[in-house]
């Protein structure tokens, strides 16, 4: 299991509305060309967007859909990832002071990623996992001038 952490420069209510934005799903996740809504009210449970995955010249489409959101605080989500599965991801919004400290939690829950897991692929979670708080820390903290 692959859980990771970074304070975030910003209240947790910016670090919310960046999540709760289903368009800027692409802007934050580490693999992901592109975000859509395509079902429901993103981030409200059951709800779903389509996003593209570049690999080389190779575009996949894939889905993620919201299995459990407390608003303002916690997002769980499952990511359909082909072939290679599904995964949870929970994401928890701590406030700490006047910023927020974001947890990220992820596992491999069906297919090929739970049958690969290893010390090796967690690796390369906790690496993702950097990289994708990275981004959304600089998109909190209005690095990109989209605070």
């Amino acid at each position: 299991m692959a859980v990771r952490h970074r304070l975030i420069k910003a209240s947790p209510a910016t670090v919310w509305e960046v999540l709760a934005d289903g368009r800027r799903y692409a802007d934050w996740v580490v693999g992901t060309e592109s975000s859509e809504p395509r079902k429901g009210q993103w981030p409200q449970e059951a709800a779903s967007i389509g996003y593209q995955v570049k690999l080389g010249p190779l575009r996949i489409g894939n889905e993620t859909v919201v299995r459990h959101c407390e608003e303002g605080s916690v997002l769980e989500l499952e990511a359909h990832a082909g072939p290679l599965g599904t995964a949870r991801i929970a994401i928890e919004l701590r406030p700490w002071g006047e910023d927020c400290l974001v947890v990220v939690d992820e596992h491999p829950l069906q297919g090929a990623g739970g049958a690969l897991h290893n010390v090796g692929f967690e690796m390369l979670i906790q690496l993702r996992h950097r990289a994708m708080l990275a981004r959304l820390a600089k998109i909190c903290e209005g690095g990109d001038g989209h605070a």
